[in-house]
């Protein structure tokens, strides 16, 4: 069904994108599908309807697997952002299967849970030194202090990316991945395709140094893995390791600012977690529902689907709405509060399906080790200045998170 003109869901006006959720609720109630007409696509705001079409076949990431771009009704990107499409065409997270299965299996050799289970020493001890410095310096700002540089050096220490080169990689991730916004702006689009271009020259050379000096780490397995016959290719080496750096530490920062600014705003929440530390893992559950980092998550109708009665044709795009599902009172009991003892939490934030995240593992292992340690070292940490929230909608996040010791 189509959505009404006057519908409270608009993803470029800051009061929507400070809180959604009300919004959500307008949207359930409206229908099972809707038409938005400013972005071309089918919103999908139920968990039910959300949980079975990230596993239908008959929806994609891609559609180049079965169709030209004429022949699915699609213009093809303008040729001057072809860097960053042949960088994320090629990643497993942009594919469908059998390109997907290939390269996800050969990936899950070099990323195995005992390959997760190794670096639990390595990701407290960072987070207790990050937190400690925080603490030294009687506060700062948790996204830049303790946030962002744990789960960026975890990942490239996985990949082997030398120290000295890891300051590049949170500006390069944060240009890439602001083509994921709808409609992004043609501003955004060259600041993409730059960053795209540099972050390929490097891991290029990079990877050839690999070759010839294997090490122990992700990129020399990526190169060694192989599977009757199968390997990556150099592009697709590139794109795995963009992607595990993207996806690695894009929505670990945004869960672990969303998470704390819950907290903040919910004193008998933290209160609770404070008295009981083992709470920490259904904390991590229950605040990556409550805020979700990745809001919106979008696929290609290959074949013609019926949702509700409504068909929804070939060519047209899905959005899921994350954010939404994870709001379902169908699925949650009163969603809309924040349980940190909450038992029965089927969130989608990690998707579902063949696209399931494969870093979930280490994501959940970050933001426990974080939160841990900010408890364990900052027991009187307080908010010291009200957050402003980044303009993005579909990956969500804060500016800041300015805070003190008190």
């Amino acid at each position: 069904m189509a959505a009404p003109s006057d519908l409270a869901f608009d993803p470029w006006d800051p009061a929507f994108v400070a809180d959604p959720y009300p919004a959500y609720a307008e949207l359930r109630a409206l229908g099972r599908v809707l038409h938005y007409e400013p972005t071309d696509q089918w919103l999908v705001p139920h968990h039910a309807d959300v949980s079975a079409l990230l596993r239908d076949r008959r929806l994609g990431r891609t559609y180049q697997h079965r169709f030209t771009h004429e022949d699915f009704g699609r213009t093809a990107p303008p040729p001057e952002h072809e860097p960053f499409h042949t960088l994320n065409d090629h990643g497993m997270l942009d594919l469908e299967p059998p390109d997907h299965t290939r390269i996800r299996r050969l990936v899950s050799k070099a990323f195995t849970p005992r390959t997760v289970e190794q670096l639990v020493p390595y990701v407290r001890e960072l987070a207790g030194e990050l937190v400690s410095r925080l603490v030294e310096a009687g506060g700062g700002d948790l996204l830049r202090d303790v946030a962002e540089p744990l789960p960026v050096a975890v990942i490239a220490e996985m990949l082997g990316i030398p120290e000295g080169d890891r300051a590049q990689l949170r500006p390069w991730s944060a240009d890439i991945c602001g083509m994921y916004e709808l409609n992004p702006s043609p501003e955004t689009a060259r600041k993409a395709v730059r960053a795209s271009v540099e972050f390929s020259a490097y891991l290029r050379e990079l990877i050839a140094r690999r070759r010839k000096e294997p090490g122990e780490d992700l990129i020399s397995g990526l190169i060694a893995a192989h599977d009757e016959g199968d390997r990556l290719t150099e592009q697709e080496m590139i794109s795995t390791c963009v992607l595990l750096l993207n996806a690695g530490h894009e929505a670990t920062v945004n869960a672990t600012v969303n998470g704390w600014w819950a907290l903040f705003r919910h004193p008998d929440q933290l209160a609770a977690l404070r008295a009981d530390h083992s709470l920490v893992p259904s904390a991590v559950e229950e605040l990556m529902r409550y805020d979700t980092p990745l809001q919106l998550f979008e696929r290609w109708v290959l074949d013609d689907i019926e949702i509700d009665g409504t068909t929804v044709p070939r060519g047209a795009e899905i959005a899921m709405l994350f954010g939404s599902a994870n709001h379902d009172p169908v699925v949650f009991a009163a969603p809309e509060k924040l349980d940190l003892t909450r038992r029965e939490n089927p969130h989608i934030s990690f998707s579902a399906g063949i696209h399931y995240c494969i870093g979930a593992p280490l994501a959940r292992l970050e933001l426990a080790a974080s939160m841990t340690a900010l408890l364990q070292k900052a027991p009187t940490l307080r908010l010291a200045a009200e957050p402003r929230r980044k303009p993005n909608f579909v990956i969500r996040g804060l500016e800041g998170l300015s805070v003190e010791i008190g």
